[in-house]
């Protein structure tokens, strides 16, 4: 699957957004994914998870995972598509007293392979912790699977990264913001 048609499902979805936006790294940008909308339609979660999946599978060659594991909220829908392609289980981690944790009996099995899942990546916090728990319990992390790398691939993660659209948006340091010198109002459309 070719960015653009990703972006173009994006576009259609009303899940690329334009305006004035706080991202949850505490940047701000004229663009925003909200991939909760394009994730509403079950047919267009589908075909990206699985084309994503499809990614892992070609970038790993031969490879079995224990589970696929995703940070809440924005991860677990793409977590459990991308587990489902690739015919395997789907847990997620959520945040307790502010840091993810694993609840509900979910575990992390020692030696067991394990692929992170996220919605949006800009600097990687989240996917971060989510791999620090894999490799705290003992798990060992074959890739991490992403809709949209909005690092430009700068995230900093010493594994395969996989994503269907990588680009670089604008992305200001809240001081330095044209956006709030010039008065347009900020948006706090997610989490």
């Amino acid at each position: 699957m070719k960015s653009e048609e990703v972006l173009a499902i994006f576009e259609q979805t009303k899940a690329l957004l334009h305006g004035h936006f706080e991202l949850r790294s505490g940047l701000h940008s004229n663009q925003y994914f909200q991939c909760a909308l394009v994730l509403e339609h079950p047919r267009f979660a589908s075909k990206l998870c699985a084309a994503l999946a499809a990614m892992v599978r070609d970038g790993l060659g031969a490879f079995s995972c224990h589970a696929v594991i995703a940070p809440a909220l924005g991860g677990i829908l793409v977590g459990y598509e991308v587990a489902r392609a690739l015919d395997t289980e789907s847990i997620f981690a959520e945040k307790q007293e502010g840091k993810l944790v694993l609840r509900r009996g979910f575990r992390i099995v020692k030696g067991e392979t394990y692929v992170i899942a996220e919605d949006v990546v800009t600097r990687g916090g989240r996917v971060q912790e989510t791999i620090d728990i894999v490799e705290q319990a003992g798990g060992r992390i074959a890739g991490i699977a992403v809709l949209v790398d909005r690092s430009g691939g700068k995230a900093p993660f010493k594994y395969p990264m996989f994503s269907l659209v990588q680009m670089e948006p604008v992305t200001y340091e809240p001081a330095a913001c044209p956006l709030c010198a010039s008065g347009v109002p900020m948006n706090h459309p997610g989490s």
